[in-house]
């Protein structure tokens, strides 16, 4: 038994292997548990049951990528489309991990919720393999992991935000590694994960800074300039994809008003309007955190958390370097270099574990300030540039990493992770009241058998053309909502007020029955009904009973079939 223990104790590779698997199996089991919780299995997962519509467009844009290398019908909002190809407003870029998996396993309703299992695995195993991290904060890792309750929700979808979560954490793993021990090809790394999250998503060009600035640190003036060619490289190519592949959205999807005032109104002009822009997004702000604190809302919730998180962060950094300016650590190391340890240093063993240590600190302080900074720089961005409530749906990848930020940071009495975990708990667990929000959809009966009929009237009505593709022939009209009679609202409808028409959402839902490489254009009602007959798009589907149904018969367009909630029409020419 004695030598059992020593064995334990001495062979760190054992104990790191277990580390791994550990932490490897905690997204999976997390998975299992709420669903369990919830009288389900993760294969009772149903994406037609979300009422998050951006799924429909992910899902179908993968399965004609995987199936035909492109979208053969064209994507799009009130019928736009990209330059080339068929690609929504979205960087194809952001769901390439999906692709890949769907090439070697194949694509179907569950797959992006294995894949995101699996990527969220994958980082924990690259997290604990690179950084190494003590059981105490493994510990600490497994309560906020537990806490944030967006990981589990954001697993269990068709949203790429645990695409955007994993490689964040890699990221950081890797940039950790670099710190304590300085490798041109971990550099090198991070410069293409940071290239690669920011064609996915431009705000993390937050992102590229951090391996930009330990490039020069290193190569000096050879550094800045390869540093500033690689960020060139990578906004041009992020432009090209924007140009080229996305298809204009209904709205612009970031703003950037406050930069072309200075153009517009001059200097001082500009800086009003930016202070201006500032002042009232920041009190839509707080109306939002109040209505996350005292009602759950979302989007208050999410910036109660983040902004915890940037405290956080934000103070330790504060800490540490004063604590390491005190000890000398920071003008020592200058950055961890490998040459700070000297030939003549390598004989003492408790100089070189203070070293290693030192080292350590420093890496971690590095860490803390950087994601600090990209804190502070996407809540600007945020309020400069994003519709509060979409927008803030994009911190959730901050915050992930701040989970595993937090758990690595120096502590006695867990005040920090105390803190945190408090705060998930109150507004991702007690609060989390929305099942819009937060609710995991399954498979309910009535639903699946809905989408099932649909997809057979879709295999056998919707044909789909080969030729100059993509088209529109191979293209589907999504009518966002419709107005409807009262009367005419289905039976367990809500909110009917008699006499009086009401909008009602199109169940997309049931689109996702269509054919493998199909194109779907979202249209809103309006636009829809000033172009009715100049209508591109071979196919249209729309509410059962309203009044794009009604003018669609009268104008000579092909009923295909219907039922109480969607009604798809062909346009023959």
């Amino acid at each position: 038994m004695e030598k059992m223990l020593n064995w334990w104790k001495t062979d760190k590779r054992y104990i790191l292997a277990l580390k791994i698997v550990l932490m490897g199996l905690l997204p999976l089991v997390a998975c299992l548990l709420y669903c369990a919780r919830q009288g389900y299995g993760i294969g009772d997962v149903y994406l037609p049951g979300s009422e998050w519509n951006d799924e429909l467009f992910y899902f179908k844009q993968v399965e004609a990528i995987v199936n035909y290398g492109f979208p053969q019908g064209y994507f799009g909002f009130n019928e736009s489309h990209a330059l080339k190809l068929s690609f929504a407003a979205w960087s194809p870029v952001l769901v390439f991990p999906w692709v890949i998996w769907g090439l070697l396993f194949g694509w179907n309703l569950l797959t992006p919720i294995w894949c995101n299992i699996f990527l969220l695995t994958l980082a924990m195993v690259i997290f604990v393999w690179l950084v190494r991290p003590t059981w105490k904060q493994l510990g600490i890792l497994t309560l906020l992991f537990l806490l944030y309750t967006p990981f589990v929700r954001y697993m269990l979808s068709g949203m790429p935000e645990i695409i955007c979560f994993s490689m964040l954490i890699v990221f950081y793993s890797i940039t950790i590694s670099y710190l304590r021990k300085n490798t041109g090809g971990k550099l090198a790394l991070l410069f293409v994960l940071a290239g690669l999250m920011t064609l996915m998503r431009p705000y993390l060009l937050l992102f590229l800074v951090l391996p930009a600035v330990l490039c020069v640190v290193k190569y000096k003036w050879k550094g800045l300039f390869g540093s500033a060619a690689i960020v060139g490289v990578v906004l041009g190519i992020y432009a090209l994809i924007k140009h080229y592949l996305g298809a204009e959205y209904f709205a612009p999807l970031f703003f950037t008003d406050w930069v072309t005032a200075f153009f517009e109104q001059g200097l001082f002009g500009g800086l009003r309007y930016f202070c201006s822009k500032l002042y009232w997004n920041g009190l839509a702000f707080l109306q939002h955190m109040k209505g996350g604190l005292l009602a759950g809302l979302a989007s208050g919730a999410f910036f109660w958390g983040y902004l915890a998180v940037a405290a956080v962060l934000i103070l330790q950094s504060v800490i540490d370097f004063r604590n390491m300016r005190k000890c000398g650590v920071i003008g020592k190391l200058r950055f961890c270099r490998k040459s700070a340890v000297s030939e003549e240093q390598k004989d003492r063993t408790q100089e070189m574990q203070r070293s290693a240590e030192d080292n350590d600190c420093l890496a971690l302080f590095i860490v803390e300030l950087h994601l600090a900074f990209s804190f502070v720089g996407m809540l600007f961005a945020l309020l400069l540039m994003y519709k509060l409530t979409e927008g803030s749906k994009h911190l959730l990848t901050f915050m992930a990493v701040g989970v595993f930020i937090i758990s690595l940071m120096k502590t006695k009495f867990y005040k920090k992770p105390a803190f945190i975990g408090l705060v998930f708990a109150y507004f991702y667990i007690f609060m989390a009241l929305d099942p819009y929000d937060y609710q995991v959809p399954f498979a309910e009966d009535a639903r699946v058998a809905q989408v099932e009929y649909w997809q057979e009237i879709y295999a056998e009505n919707l044909q789909m053309t080969d030729e100059d593709v993509p088209n529109y022939e191979n293209a589907i009209i999504w009518v966002f909502s419709d107005s409807v009679e009262a009367a005419n609202v289905a039976s367990g409808s809500t909110n009917q007020t008699e006499g009086k028409a009401q909008s009602i959402n199109t169940k997309w839902q049931l689109l996702y029955g269509l054919p493998e490489g199909f194109g779907i254009s979202c249209c809103m009602p309006d636009f829809v009904m000033e172009h009715l007959e100049e209508l591109q798009c071979r196919y249209l589907g729309t509410v059962a009973g309203g009044e794009i149904d009604e003018r669609c018969a009268e104008t000579g367009w092909t009923e295909i079939a219907r039922d109480e909630d969607l009604v798809v029409y062909e346009n023959v020419k």
